[in-house]
């Protein structure tokens, strides 16, 4: 492994010719170690007992808790003395979100009825309006990878579009992309296929979308009465091209394409059809919370260390407090910014911008980081050197042996940037020795985390990133996932290493290399 330069001799080398800004800079005290031990058990506890209080609701999204907690973390970086990460001086980020109350429409294929949940369905509400459709492009399975691609050589923008489950094999009956026995985010399971093959479609202009779900379709048609009464909730979208999409059955799917079972063959399908889209869609604000301490010698660099602020909420009247998802790692976040403070006003400032970004509507679908990054980024993504993402570090994942406590699952070191994999466990064995366990990083890990929090919106766009996870417990998503339970020896130490790694990737001269990027669309 490669060493790292010493903080100290990359000053000296960046302060350039200026004299007063080379004697300050001479002068600081690179040692994080007097500020990472500000993070204490006792302040950590103090603010999880607050922040995943029965008060506080669940902070289900868009509910009364949540704004409570909001205003919480912002009235924390106000005592800080914190900025607000937008230049307006608000620290909150309105997320719009929309609920469907009342899912309905209607269809009319070649003179014959299809009813509204029988044969077709959605579980987000699209924008009111009539379709008329005369032609369907049928493209397989709807897959678009570097290494397959049904939408490859095809200008579908503005089409309507039908696709299917599953993905392309080979004759021997590997995957195509995976090229092993293992399927991929494209088929490897429902809802990540769902969320990956919708998303293909919006991002080439696709303005509809018939989504044949197969033996599946009557355990969507169970979960639509929870749609309807607000379970489900998507962003508000401004696509000018009106995207909208169905999942349909066997019926209506042999319907337009008599063949889609046995056939990924793409072809053109005239057909005279009309679709009248009925739903009422209530219109939802959340907000993202934001705050920033701006480097010293390069501020348009962007450290971003995030977690999420929302829970369950309330459930048959009880309270899905989420002390360790994600309280804790809300309240590691509040902990590290008030030990980057402390360094800042004691002339030891980051080199880069580091911020501080609690995201909403994780819960709801990665809500709040996807509209930071595709819809409304604060700071460009191009100038956002790293994402660390803190996601349940307050627990012992129960399938350890006991006494194996000292640990914590990283994820997606590697995926981007070799370097910041390697600065991560030089941070690790520098300041906090603890087990870098890498299980859930696995590619064939069927748990597929990388994909499942905040941290994947960011690394879509090739930003490198972390993701800090404790494993999940049998507290998980349920109303016992509570304060008392927490280990805060634990939690303390976790947070800890996120800010030794956070202080390494901000001072070090350069950014770390990206030299695992993915094509982007």
């Amino acid at each position: 492994m490669k060493k790292l330069a010493s903080l100290a001799l990359l000053v000296i080398m960046g302060c350039g010719t200026n004299y007063k800004a080379t004697d300050k800079k001479m002068t600081k005290n690179l040692d994080p170690v007097p500020y990472g031990e500000t993070i204490t058990e006792a302040e950590l506890k103090t603010h999880l007992y607050t922040y995943a209080s029965d008060e506080f609701e669940g902070r289900d999204t868009g509910a009364p808790g949540q704004k409570k907690a909001v205003a919480y973390l912002r009235d924390e970086y106000k005592n800080l003395d914190i900025a607000a990460a937008q230049k307006d001086g608000n620290y909150f980020q309105n997320v719009p979100l929309v609920k469907g109350s009342d899912l309905k429409s209607e269809l009319t294929l070649n003179g014959k009825e299809y009813l509204f949940e029988d044969q077709f369905l959605t579980f987000a509400a699209n924008d009111k309006g009539i379709k008329n459709i005369s032609e369907i492009e049928y493209i397989g399975y709807g897959v678009d990878d570097e290494k397959y691609s049904d939408y490859k050589g095809k200008n579908l923008e503005g089409k309507v579009v039908l696709i299917k489950l599953g993905e392309p094999k080979n004759a021997d009956g590997t995957y195509i992309i995976s090229g092993t026995e293992e399927p991929t985010k494209w088929s490897a399971y429902l809802r990540q296929e769902m969320a990956s093959k919708v998303n293909a479609a919006r991002e080439n202009k696709v303005k509809g979308l018939f989504f044949y779900v197969e033996d599946d379709y009557p355990r969507f048609k169970a979960q639509l009465p929870y749609v309807k009464k607000g379970g489900r909730m998507k962003l508000k979208s401004n696509d000018k091209n009106d995207f909208f999409y169905y999942f349909v059955n066997t019926e209506l799917a042999k319907a337009i394409n008599p063949t889609i079972i046995d056939d990924a063959t793409a072809k053109n399908i005239s057909i005279n059809a009309k679709l009248t889209i009925a739903d009422e869609i209530n219109e939802i604000n959340s907000e993202n919370v934001a705050a920033i301490i701006k480097g010293d010698e390069k501020p348009d660099e962007y450290i971003i260390i995030s977690a999420h602020l929302d829970h369950e909420g309330i459930k048959d009247g009880k309270i899905y407090n989420g002390a360790d998802d994600d309280g804790s790692g809300t309240v590691a976040i509040l902990e590290i910014a008030e030990a980057f403070k402390k360094a800042k006003a004691e002339g030891n400032g980051p080199k880069r911008s580091i911020v501080f970004l609690h995201v909403t509507g994780e819960e709801k679908g990665l809500l709040g980081s996807r509209y930071y990054t595709d819809y409304n980024p604060i700071f460009p993504l191009e100038n956002t050197v790293t994402n660390l993402n803190i996601d349940m570090i307050g627990r012992i994942d129960p399938k350890r042996k006991e006494g194996d406590r000292n640990y914590i699952y990283l994820i997606g070191s590697d995926k981007l940037s070799t370097e910041l994999h390697e600065i991560s466990e030089a941070a690790n064995a520098k300041y906090t020795n603890i087990e870098l366990d890498y299980t859930f990083n696995d590619e064939n890990d069927k748990n597929r985390y990388y994909y499942r929090s905040d941290h994947y919106n960011f690394a879509k766009n090739n930003i490198p990133v972390i993701f800090y996870f404790n494993g999940t417990h049998d507290d998980y998503h349920k109303p016992t996932d509570t304060v008392e339970k927490i280990n805060y020896d634990l939690l303390t130490n976790r947070t800890r290493l996120v800010f030794y790694t956070a202080w390494e990737l901000a001072n070090r001269e350069n950014k770390v290399v990206v030299d695992k990027a993915t094509e982007t669309k």
